[in-house]
């Protein structure tokens, strides 16, 4: 390995020698404390490595990993999402029985596979980034093995992407088959002809199921809320966004380099799975009463409205699409973030009731979710309604105008649930409320304070995006 490209690999080396430290240190037996700071120190030295690797962008590594703009964005919002989590997850798992120290290896893990998934540019490595991002996910998820539902959704995971892996590894095959290359860059040179063959549409449909069940869109999308709601806190919001955002940064970075939506039944069935995920999505929400499961929900339709900047295909699709997954990002964190410090040591505060009149006992958390509610919402002067402004032009752009009418339609029933949780919060007396959470001070401020600045950018984002626009339209996928 070359010096450039030991530079150019650097946030996964760190990554990756973060998690065999903490091993270390849980071997010298030091206390959770310490572990969670050093694991938060190594965070910070992962994302900031990135600033060195700037200069030589593009830059291929072999040929399993293309590190351009658009992957390096990538890399640094998914790092960034587990340094999210390694906040969270302190005061989280501190009051809990399972020892929380191994947790870390686990999440620096995870980390590692979605970011291995956002610059691969080879079947290979898109495969064992996803295996090693899965892996870890499904100790996660069970980690707090005396809670109800936490086995449950643990072992539904392991199945259905188990499930998932076959389809996708199925279909991987079948496009071998077809190409003789498991290369996306060698696959853009052997597929010429102006229509798909039968064999490699077949090979994408399977692989489609495959990734479908990753990204929970509809009609693979009933594992969901079962595992939101059983598993952790901090750990819901890291499959929500990091498990999520490198998913779809491998899924664009292969129908990009071999222009795959040039065949319209797949375009077609794009455009169904995304209509399917929206509407269904929104409209499952709406009688849920525990606000992880209405999350899980919201995420769906999410996901579909993302698509809708994902199906044109055109020069701009990076654009919008790091967009948006950035304002989803940050809204989600704060929602979350909220939650983790209002859920205790016996139970998780995922009932909705357990807001009733939140904004008279602790008014900063209420304001923070409220924000971040309107955010989720697509209401102005937030990050979210920019996002989908964003994601909204891409699609009528290349005349999507059906995609569009859905996505303004379903965002409109979306309002309700979202606003519900906003009303809940200022009704009802502060009688109704437990003592304020206050243990653990030093981290309970580091934990306010990310929520705070989560919760700053979000505004700031929705009244004045242009320098972060400005950014994300430099992005270019090699």
């Amino acid at each position: 390995m070359s010096n450039n490209d030991f530079y150019a690999l650097m946030p996964l080396l760190v990554l990756a020698g973060a998690s065999v430290l903490v091993m270390l240190l849980i071997v010298a037996r030091l206390s959770h404390r310490i572990i969670q700071l050093v694991s938060l120190l190594l965070f910070v030295i992962a994302f900031a490595s990135l600033l060195n690797i700037r200069e030589m962008l593009p830059y291929q590594v072999g040929s399993l990993l293309m590190i351009d703009s658009f992957g390096a964005f990538m890399i640094g919002l998914i790092i960034f999402s587990g340094l999210a989590v390694n906040v969270f997850s302190y005061i989280y798992f501190q009051e809990k029985e399972e020892g929380p120290r191994e947790y870390y290896v686990l999440l620096f893990l995870c980390t590692l596979g979605a970011c291995v998934l956002a610059v691969s540019s080879h079947f290979v490595s898109a495969f064992l980034g996803l295996e090693i991002l899965t892996v870890g996910l499904y100790a996660l998820i069970a980690y707090l093995r005396t809670r109800n539902h936490s086995i449950e959704a643990g072992i539904k995971y392991l199945v259905l992407a188990a499930f998932s892996s076959a389809f996708l590894l199925f279909g991987m095959a079948l496009v071998y088959l077809q190409t003789g290359t498991v290369s996306f860059a060698g696959m853009a040179h052997v597929i010429t002809a102006a229509s798909v063959p039968p064999l490699l549409l077949t090979g994408l449909g399977f692989m489609l199921v495959g990734l479908g069940f990753k990204l929970a869109v509809v009609p693979f999308h009933m594992w969901t809320a079962d595992v939101y709601q059983g598993a952790p806190v901090p750990v819901t919001a890291f499959i929500a966004t990091a498990s999520k955002g490198g998913v779809v940064a491998a899924l664009l970075r292969f129908f990009v380099a071999i222009d795959g939506f040039r065949s319209e039944q797949l375009q077609t069935v794009m455009i169904a799975i995304a209509i399917a995920s929206m509407v269904a999505g929104n409209l499952l929400a709406l009688r849920q009463t525990n606000i992880k499961r209405l999350l899980a929900y919201s995420s769906i339709a999410h996901l579909g409205y993302l698509l809708v900047a994902f199906i044109p295909g055109s020069n701009v699709v990076p654009q919008a699409v790091s967009f948006y997954l950035l304002t989803y990002f940050i809204t989600t964190f704060a929602a979350f973030g909220v939650i983790t410090i209002l859920s205790r040591a016996e139970s998780d505060a995922e009932e909705l009731e357990h807001y009733s009149a939140l904004f008279w006992k602790h008014p900063a958390l209420a304001c923070i979710l409220s924000v971040a509610m309107f955010s989720l919402a697509g209401i102005p002067l937030t990050a979210g309604f920019t996002g989908k402004f964003y994601v909204l032009t891409t699609g009528i752009g290349q005349g999507l105008w059906l995609l569009a009418l859905v996505l303004v339609l379903s965002s409109v029933v979306g309002l309700y649930y979202y606003l519900r949780v906003i009303t809940i919060m200022f009704a009802g007396t502060r009688d109704l409320l437990p003592e304020p959470p206050a243990r653990y001070p030093v981290f309970l401020g580091i934990s306010l304070a990310v929520l705070s600045i989560l919760t700053f950018a979000l505004i700031w984002l929705g009244v004045y995006p242009d320098g972060v626009i400005g950014v994300v339209q430099g992005l270019r996928l090699k």
